[in-house]
């Protein structure tokens, strides 16, 4: 296979960063560990485990082994060397969350686990042989040069990142990147109990932000949050009809994460709670913009985006959080959520500015149109 830019190196990256983060979650009270660090290779089996658990493990490394086998075999390696290097990388991977683990009280390495996870990669690794054999990848490549310019995977990466982001409940549906008020309390909490403590509660506590936003700001802040994506694809999506039918998907895409999200918090029942009639109406509007900006040149979109997303940031910036709100991250941090806590809360944070970096290197580059 000729070697081609791969969005899954990037994807393996982040989602490698992802499992340290959900390995070493809280990061709180590390110690030197007693005993060797090497000594839970040698332990029997746990006297107390949960098929959460094991499942859990299995699954969790299998995303891992496929992304770094597709990008591989991407980047010209033949299908046997891909799959055992994308195993050993991942077994790396795993074994060094396992032995860091050992100076945290709360986590406790786990020989057991270790074996999960690389069975895990070995099962994505298997699957990307699988598709690599019945042509799979092959046709992928078909289809992303017919609809996506060269150099897109780092767009395609952002716009694959975006419904995780969704995952981890927000203020307002579709409101990512609502980091900056988080910031300010954890900055003002370091400094606690220092010369700059004054100096915190000052200025770090005061009221920077509205008290919250009334209708028509939520109404714009949903509609943005719409907008932002679909103009990001637009840099990395050929003209023509496929930018629509990318709209198409784009709403697909936040719908389902939102309402999967509500599901999880709140239960089955309630999972279109989150469907008000601002919602509708800003969903309806974000989705109607986008379709008539699907015309606009690489460059442009890539300039209205960032537009877009600063206006977003800003908006959401003045979004309060509710009980309602309140509940859902409490439910996310205190129960099983917690393992996946890490991945969408920082997604959601952070993939707006992301997104304004990656625009900013379109708006710069001189072969856009």
């Amino acid at each position: 296979m000729a070697r081609h830019r791969s969005s899954a190196w990037p994807l393996a990256w982040l989602y490698t960063g992802l499992i340290a983060y959900a390995s070493l979650y809280p990061f709180a009270g590390w110690r030197w560990p007693a005993v060797s660090p090497w000594s839970f290779l040698l332990l029997p089996w746990p006297r107390y485990w949960t098929v959460f658990d094991l499942v859990s493990n299995l699954l969790g490394y299998l995303p891992l082994g496929l992304l770094i086998f597709a990008a591989l075999v991407r980047t010209g390696r033949s299908s046997g060397g891909a799959f055992l290097r994308a195993v050993l990388a991942a077994a790396t991977v795993s074994l060094a969350m396992e032995l860091v683990q050992n100076g945290l009280p709360s986590r406790v390495p786990s020989n057991v686990d270790w074996a999960l996870n690389t069975l895990g990669a070995a099962g994505g690794a298997m699957l990307g042989l699988l598709m690599r054999a019945v042509g799979l990848l092959d046709r992928w490549q078909r289809l992303r040069d017919r609809w996506f310019v060269d150099r897109s995977a780092g767009g395609l990466t952002l716009l694959l990142l975006w419904p995780l982001g969704l995952l981890f409940p927000t203020a307002l549906p579709l409101g990512v990147g609502q980091v900056l008020s988080h910031l300010q309390g954890t900055l003002a909490a370091w400094l606690d109990h220092t010369p700059l403590a004054e100096w915190s509660r000052n200025i770090l506590e005061a009221q920077w932000f509205g008290p919250g936003l009334p209708p028509t700001g939520e109404f714009c802040a949903i509609a943005l949050g719409l907008i932002a994506p679909c103009l990001l694809g637009f840099t990395v999506c050929r003209s023509g009809w496929r930018r629509s039918v990318m709209v198409l998907g784009i709403v697909g895409a936040g719908v389902g994460a939102t309402t999967l999200s509500t599901a999880l918090n709140f239960g089955p029942d309630h999972a279109m709670a989150w469907l008000s009639s601002t919602a509708v109406a800003g969903l309806c509007a974000g989705s109607l913009a986008s379709l008539v900006l699907a015309w606009v040149p690489r460059r442009a979109s890539a300039a209205l985006g960032l537009m877009a997303l600063t206006a977003l940031v800003s908006l959401m910036s003045q979004a309060s959080e509710d009980v309602y709100f309140a509940q859902s991250l409490q439910a996310w941090e205190q129960g099983r959520f917690i393992r996946f806590h890490g991945a969408a809360q920082w997604v959601g944070w952070l993939w707006p500015y992301a997104a304004m970096t990656y625009l900013l290197g379109r708006i710069a580059a001189r072969d856009e149109d």
